[in-house]
């Protein structure tokens, strides 16, 4: 199967776009230190999970200050239920630190920067630099990576490579906007196990639809 030309890969963005017009990050968050720490948490966890751990958490713990009086092991009980809750907890400890002994307990604008923090990859800082500072990025998730590479957007074994190809495909000023269409299309429509091709509107771009329906 051929990869989709940049012009097609545009009109999917844009037929998604009206399906989800209100697609955004859905990690409940009210500035960019909370969407750091949530963002770290999201590792191998559902939002969802996540939201409902942080919901009482940063009640509480509102700086890289509060996190460190906390401690880690306290920090890792508050956050058990999103699994790996030691190296997280370890994580988040050590990215305050940072936070407080290089950027002056702010958290950095630049992608590069916020790849120094402990726990801290390129997903996570791409995500952290897009919805909080604006920056054109497009985090590559499980879901960017598997549905991108699905409907032939991007056709990469690689997470790295994968981001490059659909930043040369996807205009830059809608890098961050597509990042989140493709990440609802995936948990609502182009699921792992289950997609529901009967009922998706770009099938005749997709070429994983195109290889299940052969004449």
């Amino acid at each position: 199967m051929k990869r989709l030309t940049k012009v097609q890969t545009m009109e999917v963005i844009r037929i998604l776009e009206g399906l989800y017009p209100d697609a955004k990050a859905e990690l409940d968050h009210t500035n960019p230190f909370e969407l750091l720490i949530a963002t770290i948490l999201s590792a191998q966890c559902t939002d969802v999970r996540v939201n409902k751990v942080t919901k009482e958490m940063f009640k509480d713990l509102k700086s890289p200050e509060d996190y460190i009086f906390e401690g880690q092991e306290k920090v890792a009980e508050r956050i058990r239920t999103c699994g790996f809750y030691n190296s997280k907890s370890k994580n988040i400890i050590g990215a305050c630190e940072m936070l407080i002994d290089k950027f002056d307990g702010k958290v950095p604008e630049t992608i590069e920067e916020l790849m120094e923090l402990p726990g801290v990859g390129r997903k996570t800082a791409n995500v952290v630099a897009s919805n909080s500072f604006d920056v054109p990025a497009i985090a590559v998730d499980t879901h960017v990576f598997r549905v991108s590479n699905r409907i032939g957007i991007a056709k990469s074994d690689d997470v790295l490579e994968t981001e490059k190809q659909l930043m040369r495909m996807i205009d830059k000023d809608m890098w961050t906007k597509a990042h989140h269409i493709i990440i609802f299309h995936g948990r609502r429509m182009c699921k792992a196990r289950k997609p529901l091709c009967e009922q998706c509107p770009i099938t005749e771009y997709c070429n994983y639809y195109k290889g299940n329906n052969k004449k």
